[in-house]
């Protein structure tokens, strides 16, 4: 997993900037009932979804969480007074506090699917009743758009996707919630090129490639002979889902 802490500083810039968190809020923003309230963004990164949330529904107390130091203190600066440091897992919260819970780019990032279940209870916990529960599933697919650059990556390891909409959905289940309404927006500025791809390979994002990997430098290959190196092929286009607790 990458060091969040670290990668603070570029986060906003590598991934898509204002029009992806736009993009983010809005498909967010849809799925919430717009009244009076507490939200928590959690996992808020480095706050910049989390300050559109908050300038679009005044009438919601926002409060965004991250465990990264680095990313909570640009979030801090965005939100000043309404960001905490917390664990997904454990929130420093009492039970029924929130009208809402968002958790964007959090779920695939978790090891196994027991520890998105954890993740989801605890989301579901500190909702009240009547409240909305909504993430992004299956994330990493949402990358693989058809493109010349999946065909050349279609047989690099994959590890199953811990935040698929099925398993998230049954987790939410389990925690007493109900679907409640589903969503998508596009990743603005995140369509990939092959030269930004093989900048990732190198840079260990695709997770089950390890320094040293020789399949790392055939991809790389394979990827340095596609035509239009810095071209981005499509945008992905991200999934989101609400859940309700009656």
């Amino acid at each position: 997993m990458l060091d969040y802490d670290k990668e603070a500083g570029v986060y906003d810039a590598t991934r898509g900037g204002e029009p992806r968190a736009e993009a983010a809020a809005g498909a967010v923003l849809g799925l919430i009932p717009d009244r009076p309230g507490r939200l928590l963004d959690l996992a808020c990164g480095t706050g910049i979804v989390t300050r559109r949330l908050a300038a679009a529904r005044p009438a919601l107390r926002v409060t965004g969480a991250d465990l990264a130091p680095g990313m909570a203190r640009m979030a801090a600066a965005r939100l000043p007074g309404a960001v905490v440091l917390a664990d997904s897992r454990r929130l420093p919260f009492p039970d029924a506090t929130f009208h809402a819970v968002t958790t964007l780019w959090l779920l695939h990032l978790v090891p196994d699917t027991a520890e998105v279940g954890a993740i989801v209870a605890e989301c579901a916990r500190v909702l009240r009743p009547g409240g909305v529960y909504v993430t992004t599933v299956d994330k990493a697919a949402a990358h693989d758009v058809g493109s010349d650059i999946d065909a050349v990556l279609a047989t690099r390891p994959r590890r199953p996707a811990p935040d698929a909409a099925a398993d998230v959905t049954a987790h939410a289940r389990d925690s007493g919630l109900s679907p409640a309404g589903q969503a998508a927006f596009r990743g603005v500025g995140q369509g990939r090129s092959p030269r930004s791809t093989i900048a990732d390979l190198r840079r260990g994002w695709f997770t089950l490639l390890r320094a040293g990997d020789p399949r790392i430098e055939e991809f790389i290959g394979r990827l340095a002979a596609l035509p239009g190196q810095d071209r981005p092929r499509p945008d992905p286009r991200f999934e989101v889902r609400a859940f309700s607790r009656p």
